[in-house]
């Protein structure tokens, strides 16, 4: 059944639709635009570079909620353009091609990272207007890659807020404040959190606490990307 599909829908890039010659995620041309989240980076928040405590100022400064965040590639080139696809571009179908780039890139995470996975998710008006909400699809193919449960009822954004680009950290933090609903199923559960994009943190962290206040005893974060904090 596998081999027909391929025949009909044959393997294409994520980021411009070239057909593949074989598997794989980007053509060859797009390949050359992905970038990994480098090494070394702080033990939190994954933030690219050698810090001396091992933790960047925002982590040192702004001590975050959760264990640990982590993606595997940088919001940038072709990964950007994927995810610009996916998200706003009417794309659903692109949601198990990229959750198996994150569970392929992520692979040595999601091997010491336990918990279930718990999409980030949006607000009903905003899933009104695109029509579906694609965090929660990334954590339903990510846990039938991963062979982890799901559970997109655990939490809620229950307040509508701005979108966060161009906001100021504070403006961020205040923008998400109170937004999110947690269910009491989450007592004693260990959560990994799951969206597409990882800027400053202020959504994670907000949603993090929440779960927390909940009874879920650590909160983990994975995106398959993170903005480069000079373009913040």
């Amino acid at each position: 059944m596998e081999g027909l599909l391929e025949l009909v829908y044959p393997p294409a890039c994520v980021a411009c639709d070239e057909v593949l010659p074989g598997a794989g995620f980007f053509c060859e041309e797009c390949e050359a635009l992905v970038l990994e989240t480098p090494s070394p980076h702080c033990r939190t928040c994954s933030e690219p570079g050698a810090f001396p405590s091992a933790r960047c100022p925002r982590c040192e400064s702004r001590p975050p909620p959760f264990t640990l965040a982590y993606a595997p590639l940088e919001h940038d080139g072709a990964v950007a353009k994927a995810i610009h696809r996916f998200k706003y571009e009417q794309r659903p179908d692109l949601a198990r091609p990229l959750a198996s780039l994150l569970a392929t890139m992520a692979k040595a995470y999601f091997r010491d990272v336990p918990g279930a996975l718990v999409p980030l998710p949006l607000h009903t008006g905003r899933f009104r207007e695109r029509g579906y909400d694609q965090a929660t699809l990334l954590g339903v193919e990510l846990g039938a890659v991963l062979k982890r449960p799901v559970h997109d009822a655990w939490l809620e954004r229950r307040r509508a807020t701005e979108r966060q680009v161009g906001l100021s950290e504070d403006a961020r933090d205040a923008n998400v404040r109170g937004a999110f609903w947690a269910s009491p199923d989450v007592k004693g559960q260990e959560v990994v959190l799951v969206d597409d994009v990882y800027t400053t943190g202020s959504t994670a962290a907000e949603a993090t606490r929440t779960l927390k206040a909940a009874g879920a005893t650590r909160v983990f974060i994975v995106t398959l990307a993170r903005a480069r904090r000079e373009l913040l």
